[in-house]
């Protein structure tokens, strides 16, 4: 799999990133760093102890990765988390996470698939 292919799996936009990060190479650095960031267990793991500023913070997190990687499907359903937590919306957010670990989970495969790949 290519890093072209990569981003079509999870639905994003290639070119769109490589016209911003202008380098292969600097997109690849942090595509390959996205699944050492503990920025997801957090989320999952304050969500599950109902600590809901924690996984707010870690949801902006994700949410602002994904904006700069162009993850556009992970990025938009941690973007409804998000405010949702911001809103201090328990019962909504708990709903909306089960759609960020799907999007996340896809993510990470895709990425997984183009690095065993290179």
């Amino acid at each position: 799999m290519t890093i072209q292919e990569c981003y079509r799996a999870i639905g994003a936009d290639y070119d769109e990133v490589l016209g911003r990060l202008r380098s292969e190479r600097l997109i690849q650095k942090f595509v390959l760093k996205f699944p050492e960031d503990g920025s997801f267990q957090l989320l999952c793991d304050s969500m599950d102890a109902g600590d809901l500023e924690t996984a707010f913070r870690a949801s902006h997190t994700i949410k602002g990765v994904c904006a700069n990687l162009g993850f556009a499907r992970l990025g938009a359903s941690s973007h409804d988390l998000t405010e949702a937590l911001r809103a201090r919306d328990g019962a909504k957010a708990a709903a909306l996470l089960a759609q960020v670990k799907t999007d996340y989970a896809e993510t990470i495969t895709a990425i997984r698939a183009y690095q065993s790949g290179i």
